[in-house]
């Protein structure tokens, strides 16, 4: 914590001269990044934050953790576990940032009965734009910028120190693969199961009628144990074995080797591929990377055009009420048509502890749908069509979509999902002289 004020105190020092030096647009220099939207060329002022990337401490008896802002879940789980530890909610991949998971929306399958990663925090310490730097809590006089923070995407400041939640561990888990047939059916076992006593659920939807859910149990004994971070892929087994077992720290990171299934876009789900790229490369780090390099150079996108296809990146994950998640389904599989869908459950948000920029309906658990790849057309269509598609139909459920991707809102239709009344009031507070981008102009506009 000494080291943390130390470097405080120097950003503090840093920020006054920025300050005096100019007002470009802020904007926070990474190495990588999660996010999967392009970003316009233009003047920012770019501030360098990775010194902020310590886990600080934890408090077993207390169940939290303190980490700064520019900490990767992968250290953290790292440090937590050695004290039997976990974070409440662990996201998927293990390049996500503590403070990106609180301003950007992080889920997993701990969400069912935690909620989303903001709904764990506890404390926030927020950098604003215009270099003050504020202590929120649920209840002092920042309250407003901790409940608003969430899905601000570092308009509103960036997150330095953050206090979550955490979890007692135990070493294995027990993972049983559901199997079912009927939409109504599976959601209703996902949404209703926070009444059991699962630790982890999540499920995949291979194709119609061909659904599993995947119920997890700490347990402290293991009669085998499943090594999914290198020769075997694990989306692969959900169809093939009823019962599993890992290590916890696997468990939590299951979905990173693969990309969830998105691995197979770059040839690393063949054998000979994965061994040449071996076990270090086999993550969501190196995807990245190549998805970048894809995206700046168009390959895949030249191939389809020989092949006469438009394609169009349809990367999204939505929450959708549970009573509404079986029609949700329904128009992907006819009007999308990506496989797999990952699926979480969320538990039902507290109307008391409303998080204004990212609104849940009150009282009713969500299923969050993740769905990622391209959609080819073999007809030339306006930009955007498959994910105005879906932006639509999640606002005609009553749902609400992540920001972290491609977004085609309108104003009238951002204002109204995402609240931009608070915003509104939020950005005149903590950044008065519009330091920051909007949250239209950076998730929309791509400014």
């Amino acid at each position: 914590m000494a080291d943390h004020a130390a470097r405080t105190k120097a950003l503090r020092d840093t920020m006054a001269l920025r300050r005096a030096n100019g007002t470009a647009p802020l904007r926070l220099a990474k190495a990588s990044s999660n996010l999967f939207r392009d970003r316009a060329s233009g003047a920012r002022s770019r501030l360098d934050l990775s010194a902020f990337d310590h886990v600080l401490r934890t408090d077993a008896a207390g169940g939290w953790v303190d980490a700064e802002g520019l900490t990767r879940y992968e250290h953290l789980v790292d440090a937590t576990l050695t004290q039997g530890l976990m974070p409440a909610v662990v996201p998927q991949l293990k390049t996500i940032t503590v403070g990106g998971a609180v301003f950007g929306v992080g889920i997993e399958a701990t969400s069912f009965r935690r909620g989303l990663v903001h709904d764990t925090m506890l404390e926030l310490d927020v950098l604003l734009p215009g270099g003050d730097i504020v202590a929120c809590t649920p209840d002092n006089e920042h309250s407003d910028l901790f409940r608003g923070f969430a899905n601000s995407y570092g308009t509103l400041g960036y997150a330095l120190r953050v206090r979550l939640r955490t979890l007692p561990v135990r070493p294995f888990v027990r993972v049983e693969h559901r199997a079912y047939t009927v939409a109504e059916d599976f959601f209703e076992t996902l949404s209703q199961a926070h009444r059991g006593t699962a630790d982890f659920v999540d499920g995949v939807v291979f194709g119609p009628g061909r659904m599993i859910a995947n119920v997890g149990h700490f347990t402290d004994q293991a009669p085998w144990l499943s090594d999914y971070g290198y020769e075997h892929i694990y989306y692969q087994s959900l169809t093939r074995q009823p019962i599993d077992y890992l290590r916890t720290l696997d468990y939590l990171w299951r979905w990173d080797t693969d990309w969830f299934w998105c691995s197979r876009n770059v040839g690393a789900q063949h054998p000979l591929v994965r061994w040449l790229l071996g076990r270090k490369r086999l993550n969501s780090h190196t995807y990245t990377k190549l998805m970048r390099w894809n995206a700046r150079w168009g390959i895949t996108r030249r191939l389809a055009r020989c092949r006469g296809l438009y394609p169009e990146s349809v990367i999204q994950d939505v929450d959708i009420p549970a009573g509404r998640a079986a029609e949700f389904l329904n128009f992907l599989l006819q009007q999308i048509g990506i496989l797999p869908i990952w699926i979480c459950p969320i538990q039902a948000a507290d109307p008391a502890k409303p998080f204004p920029l990212y609104p849940r309906p009150a009282g009713e658990a969500c299923i969050n749908f993740g769905f990622w790849d391209v959609v080819h057309s073999p007809v030339a269509r306006e930009a955007g069509h498959f994910n105005r598609l879906v932006e639509r139909e999640v606002q005609r459920l009553g749902g609400i979509k992540s920001l972290y991707s491609d977004s085609f809102f309108t104003r009238e239709e951002f204002a109204m999902a995402y609240d931009m009344d608070s915003y509104t009031a939020l950005k005149t507070k903590y950044d008065p002289q519009h330091r920051a981008l909007g949250l239209y102009e950076k998730c929309v506009l791509h400014a």
